[in-house]
Formats: C-alpha cells, sequence, structure tokens
C-alpha cells in the first residue's frame, strides 16, 4: 500500500509541476531576442508568477517521493511505473491546459499504459 501511495505522489506530483510550470511559461510568452537582458526580464517575471512555486513545489516532492520509493522498492518496479507521469501529463495538457493531443500521442500514452502492465506483470 505505501508503494502505491508513493507512487501516485510520484506521478501525480510530477506531472502536476509539469503542468503548473508549463501554465506559467505560458503566461510569460516567448522569448523571441535571445541577449542576455531579455532573458534575465523572463526570469524575473516567471519568479513573480504563483504557478511557478507551485509547479516547482509539486516537482519538489515528487523528487523525494522517488528517492523514498528508490529506498525501499526496487529500481525495475518504480523507474517503469513512474512513466505512468506521461499518461497524467497528457491528461493534464488536455484538460486543464485545453491542448490539443493528436491521436498519435494518445496511442503513445497507449503504449506507455500498455508497456507499464506488462512490466508490472
Amino acid at each position: 500500500m505505501r508503494l502505491l501511495v508513493f507512487l501516485a505522489i510520484v506521478v501525480l506530483g510530477g506531472a502536476g509541476g509539469d503542468i503548473a510550470i508549463s501554465h506559467a511559461m505560458k503566461q510569460i510568452g516567448e522569448v523571441e531576442i535571445l541577449r542576455p537582458s531579455t532573458i534575465m526580464q523572463a526570469i524575473l517575471r516567471a519568479f513573480r508568477i504563483g504557478w511557478l512555486w507551485i509547479g516547482l513545489a509539486l516537482m519538489t516532492v515528487a523528487f523525494f517521493s522517488l528517492l523514498a520509493l528508490l529506498s525501499w522498492a526496487d529500481v525495475s518496479v518504480v523507474v517503469p511505473a513512474t512513466a505512468l507521469t506521461y499518461v497524467a501529463a497528457a491528461l493534464g495538457g488536455k484538460f486543464l491546459l485545453h491542448e490539443d493531443v493528436a491521436p498519435v500521442r494518445w496511442a503513445g500514452v497507449v503504449l506507455v499504459c500498455l508497456g507499464v502492465a506488462l512490466l508490472s506483470l
């Protein structure tokens, strides 16, 4: 049971962190001119957006949960199971960020799920 709880924290925390940081970076917009001053301005704008900090916190929790998982479970179980982060991120991108997810990406999500299921046997 402990393994499943920490695995859920890793998967949902990692995907949630990616989604939150993506949301923050879309608020900033594209850096068109790659000069040190414009890059620094974009970084400073990013640090003022709450979603960036939420994303970093979620990713930190996911990372330390992964470390805990690896301390008591086999890496051959933990690492393939964390691939479910890709599934959660695709779902979050579609339903939370309203991104268009191409059919070929959904096929990839299905393949990841099948791979995780195969490895768990």
